[in-house]
C-alpha cells in the first residue's frame, strides 16, 4: 500500500472496471490500520450510488461439497449468458500465523480465465466464523465496478453463516449425497438459514443417492420452514461436473429474490440488513474499546484472577470493570 492514496482516482479506476485499482480499493478497506479507515469511507461513500444493482448470493456447504467447482462451473455459465461474475471468497487463516490458503484461483481455474469474473481470495483472518470483515465493502466495490452477480463464498458450514445470509439476497446451500444420521452434520441452524439448497455431485453412481438425499432434506425443510411466509425452501439436485440441474438451481435464486420484491421489497431487504449490520459495527467497536487502553487490559487481568480464585464474583467484577470503562466516556454513567 503507498503512503499516499488518491481517492478521488480510486474511484476512478473502480468505476471505469480496471482491476488494478479495484484490486487497490479492496485492500484499502481490508485494512486495519487506522489511517487507512477514513479513506476507505471517503472511497465508500463515493462508489455507493453506482451499488447497489447486483444480484447477491451467498454460498457454504460442508467440506468436500463442492463449493469451488460449483461457482467454476455455475459463474461460467452466467457469463454466458452475459453476466459479469464476481466471486469473493472467504479463505480460511491460520490462528498462529495469520496464513491464509488463497487457493480458489486453481480451483476455479476456468472461471478465473474470463475477462468477465473477478476472483477475489480475502483472508478470513480471526474473525468471528471465518467472515472477511471488509466483504461487505468488496461487496459495494465489485458492483461500482459493473459486476452484475455477486457471489459470497464462505469457508464452509459453521458460525459464520449467519454474518453472510445477513450481506446477500439468497443463501446457497451446497449439500453432499448422504443419508439417514449423516444429515445431522448440517446443522439445523443453517438450515433455516438456506434459501434454495442444492444437492452436488448427482452424477454417475451418486445420482440415485444425491436424489434421497434431496427427498430426506425436503422433508427437514417441511418441518423447519414458518408455512406463514407461504414459502418452501425448494431443494433440487446437481452436478457441477456435467452441469446438470445447474440452471434449475439459479432458476430458484432467481424466485427467490422475485419473491423477496413481492414480499418485503429489495431495497427494505438489503435496508434492514444494514441497520443490522450498523449495530454489529457499535458493538464490535464497544467490545474493542473495553481494552483500548493499558490500564484497562490490567484491570481486566486482576479482575480475572480474583473471579478464578472466588475472591470476586463475576457480577461483581464486571460491575468494577465497566464501571472503569465508563469512567473514560466523558457524560456517560454505567448504573
Amino acid at each position: 500500500m503507498p503512503r499516499s492514496i488518491d481517492v478521488d482516482a480510486l474511484v476512478g479506476q473502480v468505476l471505469a472496471g480496471q482491476r488494478a485499482g479495484m484490486a487497490r480499493a479492496i485492500t484499502l478497506v481490508e485494512s486495519a490500520l487506522p489511517a487507512h479507515r477514513p479513506l476507505a469511507r471517503r472511497l465508500l461513500a463515493q462508489l455507493l450510488p453506482h451499488a447497489g444493482g447486483a444480484t447477491r448470493v451467498g454460498l457454504t456447504g460442508v467440506p468436500g461439497a463442492g463449493k469451488s467447482t460449483f461457482i467454476d462451473a455455475m459463474g461460467c455459465r452466467l457469463i454466458e449468458r452475459g453476466h459479469r461474475v464476481a466471486v469473493l471468497a472467504v479463505d480460511p487463516s491460520s490462528t498462529r500465523t495469520g496464513g491464509s490458503i488463497l487457493g480458489d484461483r486453481t480451483r476455479m481455474g476456468k472461471l478465473a480465465e474470463s475477462d468477465r469474473a473477478y476472483i477475489r481470495p480475502s483472508p478470513s483472518g480471526c474473525h468471528l466464523g471465518g467472515v472477511a470483515r471488509a466483504t461487505r465493502e468488496a461487496m459495494i466495490i465489485v458492483e461500482a465496478a459493473g459486476y452484475d452477480t455477486v457471489i459470497v463464498e464462505t469457508v464452509g458450514v459453521g458460525q459464520s453463516e449467519v454474518a453472510v445470509a445477513g450481506m446477500v439476497d439468497t443463501f446457497l446451500l451446497l449439500a453432499l449425497a448422504r443419508s439417514g444420521d449423516q444429515l445431522q452434520g448440517i446443522k439445523r441452524g443453517i438450515l433455516e438459514l438456506a434459501d434454495v439448497i442444492a444437492v452436488n455431485k448427482a452424477d454417475g453412481d451418486n445420482a440415485s443417492e444425491a436424489r434421497v438425499t434431496a427427498r430426506d432434506l425436503s422433508i427437514a425443510m417441511k418441518l423447519i420452514n414458518d408455512e406463514s411466509t407461504g414459502r418452501r425452501t425448494p431443494v433440487m439436485t446437481c452436478s457441477a461436473l456435467t452441469g446438470d440441474g445447474l440452471d434449475d438451481v439459479w432458476k430458484a435464486v432467481e424466485e427467490h429474490r422475485a419473491w423477496i420484491d413481492g414480499t418485503t421489497g429489495l431495497a427494505r431487504y438489503r435496508a434492514d440488513q444494514q441497520i443490522e449490520w450498523m449495530w454489529a459495527q457499535i458493538e464490535g467497536q464497544v467490545l474493542d474499546s473495553l481494552r483500548s487502553t493499558q490500564e484497562l487490559r490490567e484491570l481486566g487481568r486482576e479482575l480475572e484472577a480474583k473471579v478464578e480464585k472466588s475472591t470476586e464474583s463475576a457480577l461483581d467484577a464486571s460491575a468494577e470493570f465497566l464501571t472503569a470503562w465508563a469512567g473514560q466516556l466523558p457524560g456517560y454513567r454505567w448504573n
